[in-house]
């Protein structure tokens, strides 16, 4: 018996589907967003249309939606002396609560917090299924060990973890007020299944209120350098998601090294507004 072959939108309609919803971001009206208006744009019955969308651009539509409307806010937020509620209401937040959780929710801070901080957030472009990248600047290196101190996360996604480690200022908190750079360790836990991430200052700065913190030492040793494109603040974390993600599918692969398992690192001052980091990832010869 032949196997049926999985059906699939073709991209030209996703993309129709995708210019329709950025034309009506801020358009609220019942039936303008909703799937079976949407299905209708891409020319599918709305059951096979939800489940094609899904698969091509990993949201729901509704998901893609709000993530959207927040992101569009946000950066106008940013450029705006308005009242955060009427930027909101203008793209179909229908009250300061359900905007406030709606942030709440996706970036784990509130707004006010983000405003105050002015930290980079993770936000969603328009989908496109061949976004342009930039390849990092990449070298070579050998680390002598050195200590890191810091707070273990209490969550499974590092960038919720940033905004609320930037939004409460914890790094002054660790250095005792001075701007210093701040670092991104992680190890696979194979134990437990999941990623150990902390973020941390090194330990001769940490001169401040430790309390709560745990101590990591990096390993010595050949260490393979990633320094991210500079970008703008708001393309910033998902730069910095894209270079680990080109990491491991192409360099490593190409390059004949691979990863020894020790802690790997992204560093980076929130304060310098460069919106660059670098990535340390510890190797050895495959």
């Amino acid at each position: 018996m032949t196997k049926r072959k999985e059906q699939t939108l073709p991209m030209a309609q996703i993309m129709q589907v995708i210019e329709y919803i950025e034309a009506h971001l801020k358009d609220d009206r019942e039936g303008v967003l909703d799937n079976a208006a949407l299905a209708r744009v891409a020319g599918y019955s709305e059951y096979h249309f939800l489940r094609l969308f899904r698969a091509t651009v990993s949201l729901t539509p509704a998901d893609y939606i709000r993530k959207r409307r927040l992101t569009e806010i946000i950066r106008r937020i940013g450029n705006s002396a308005r009242p955060m509620s009427d930027i909101a209401f203008e793209y179909g937040f229908n009250s300061k609560e359900n905007f406030t959780r709606a942030f709440k929710s996706e970036h784990r801070i509130l707004p006010t917090e983000f405003k105050e901080a002015n930290c980079s957030l993770r936000l969603y472009e328009p989908f496109d299924p061949h976004p342009a990248f930039p390849p990092p600047a990449v070298s070579l290196i050998y680390l002598d060990s050195f200590t890191l101190v810091g707070y273990p996360s209490d969550t499974d996604f590092p960038p919720h973890f940033w905004n609320r480690y930037n939004a409460e200022g914890l790094s002054a908190k660790l250095s005792g007020g001075k701007i210093v750079e701040d670092f991104g360790a992680m190890m696979n836990n194979s134990e437990k299944g999941r990623l150990d991430y902390y973020i941390c200052i090194k330990k001769e700065q940490a001169l401040g209120d430790l309390t709560g913190t745990t101590e990591l030492t990096v390993a010595e040793g050949l260490y393979a350098l990633f320094d991210t494109t500079p970008t703008g603040q708001h393309e910033f974390v998902d730069t910095i998601r894209r270079t680990w993600d080109w990491i491991g599918a192409v360099w490593l692969p190409q390059n004949g090294y691979r990863r020894t398992g020790g802690y790997e690192l992204e560093s980076y001052v929130e304060s310098s507004k460069k919106y660059s980091e670098r990535i340390y990832i510890p190797l050895e010869k495959e």
